[in-house]
């Protein structure tokens, strides 16, 4: 997620918005809690402890849920239908390469090797019930988590999910800046 809210900041600035705004909004923080709760359950697996792996599906829907307050708050309706199709499209490609692999998901580690953050026995050392590691038996190894950025493995279905948090975070620093003047003072107008 951290990956997908700094792409949204860097493309809005391209777009020439001010991001600074985003800051300003009460909103953003909750996004912001979670989204450093999961970078610290990412740290926490790279230095060896697996012992909150079990409640990371849990914080990561959490943490999708954060991202409805901007959505709700600034009425970002068709923002919300497009990251909505994008989370359910991504669900439905994970879901499906799940099914056609005993209902696991298989790894493909690369660069999280080099890094540190995977380690050979890490997925039993986790007790992980969800992914494996992927082998020549694999079906559909294009849907599988084989996107390695070194510390996470992300699938495309991954890619997918992660638009959504991009989307919603690029969209509201759109509809902060329409919400702002040039000169950083609030518009007597609200923007929906």
């Amino acid at each position: 997620m951290i990956f997908s809210i700094c792409f949204a900041m860097l493309f809005a600035k391209i777009k020439k918005y001010k991001i600074s705004y985003l800051f300003l909004s009460w909103t953003f923080y909750p996004i912001i809690v979670f989204t450093i709760i999961i970078f610290i359950l990412q740290f926490s697996v790279f230095i060896g402890n697996y012992n909150f792996v079990q409640y990371a599906p849990f914080i990561k829907t959490a943490n999708l849920f954060t991202f409805l307050i901007p959505l709700f708050y600034y009425k970002q309706y068709k923002t919300g239908l497009i990251g909505s199709a994008s989370i359910i499209v991504g669900t439905l490609l994970n879901k499906f390469v799940m099914v056609q692999n005993d209902g696991k998901m298989p790894v493909y580690p690369s660069l999280s090797y080099l890094t540190g953050y995977f380690k050979p026995n890490a997925i039993i050392q986790a007790n992980d019930n969800i992914h494996i590691m992927g082998n020549e038996n694999t079906a559909w190894k294009i849907l599988t988590d084989y996107i390695d950025v070194g510390f996470s493995i992300l699938s495309i279905g991954d890619l997918f999910i992660h638009f959504f948090t991009f989307w919603v975070i690029y969209q509201t620093i759109n509809v902060l800046n329409k919400k702002y003047n040039i000169n950083g003072n609030l518009q007597i107008t609200r923007v929906s």
